[in-house]
């Protein structure tokens, strides 16, 4: 089994692991959960692809804005009892570090997911500072889009 990270945000899906892994590993999807971000990728979601979120007041629409830039390291699905994880190294001109999205099997109707943001910026600032005034933004952020996500699939269940 794969270690997860200690500080991840932590949520549970009504739905079994391969239904929450398609929907929270499919980035695509954030752009839905994360206000003022537009999701791409320069071929499907798998080792070795690149992803570039750009946020911005007007980011949706096509304007420039801050790109996060990530290489996605591993791409497994969850395979039986077996987690499925996301791996993502930020490779962009100003945001560096890694992230990762965990999808544990909790029955076969549950599961629950882990994400985690491991964040600083590029440049002269110490990387320990900018990491500590980022994780507060970034905490937020994931819980919030780990809320909205697990509002779609109990739609999803709902519906089913």
């Amino acid at each position: 089994m794969t270690s997860l990270p200690i500080d991840a945000v932590v949520r549970s899906f009504p739905v079994d692991a391969a239904t929450a892994w398609g929907l929270v590993a499919d980035l695509r999807n954030h752009e839905r959960w994360i206000p003022m971000t537009r999701v791409s990728l320069d071929r499907p979601a798998a080792a070795g692809a690149t992803v570039t979120a750009v946020s911005g007041p007007f980011a949706r629409r096509g304007f420039p804005g801050l790109a996060d830039v990530m290489t996605v390291d591993r791409y497994d699905p969850p395979v039986g009892a077996e987690p499925g994880v996301a791996t993502f190294t930020k490779v962009g001109h100003v945001l560096k570090g890694h992230a990762s999205i965990v999808v544990v099997p909790a029955g076969p109707s549950s599961s629950r997911v882990l994400w985690s943001e491991n964040v600083y910026l590029a440049g002269p600032l110490p990387r320990r500072l900018t990491e500590a005034v980022l994780k507060p933004f970034l905490g937020g952020m994931v819980r919030y889009a780990l809320m909205k996500a697990r509002n779609e699939a109990r739609a999803t269940d709902r519906n089913a």
